[in-house]
């Protein structure tokens, strides 16, 4: 692969600014097991490795189980290994990131309404709107995973 622009060098106030998102995110009350699948499953449409490499690390490091992970590309065939809460949410993570195809459909932010609130759907909603955006970043930039050594 090309090696490219590192923006956070060379664009030190984009790279501030998205930083500025992350941590409205992170400070969102949201569960960290919830933000997780939402930065997964994201970055698995949009074949982002790098943070697909980061953010499975990062579940592990919180607890989620090997398991779920492995079946986050095909949750829609699970059945109790996701709840309803998060189905909810992965739909939400896919409709948002698929944008172009049908929007946030009235029936998946319908049942939406019946777990969270209007404030936890807006940051729901903004957790998929930052990962995008940093799939992007890293997908344009070409960043590259780090390699384990062991």
């Amino acid at each position: 692969m090309q090696n490219r622009i590192n923006i956070g060098s060379v664009e030190p106030n984009a790279l501030k600014a998205m930083m500025g998102l992350e941590t409205y995110i992170s400070q969102a009350p949201i569960s960290k097991s919830l933000k997780e699948l939402i930065k997964i499953r994201a970055s698995q449409i949009n074949g982002c490795a790098y943070c697909i490499d980061m953010h499975t690390k990062d579940a592990l490091k919180n607890g989620e189980t090997n398991q779920r992970i492995f079946l986050l590309s095909a949750w829609h065939e699970t059945h109790d290994i996701f709840t309803k809460e998060e189905k909810v949410v992965l739909k939400i993570t896919e409709e948002v990131t698929l944008i172009h195809k049908n929007g946030l459909t009235d029936e998946t932010y319908d049942k939406a309404l019946k777990f969270f609130s209007d404030n936890q759907i807006a940051q729901i909603i903004m957790a998929v709107v930052v990962i995008n955006a940093w799939n992007r970043i890293a997908i344009s930039g070409h960043l590259k995973i780090e390699e384990a050594h062991g």
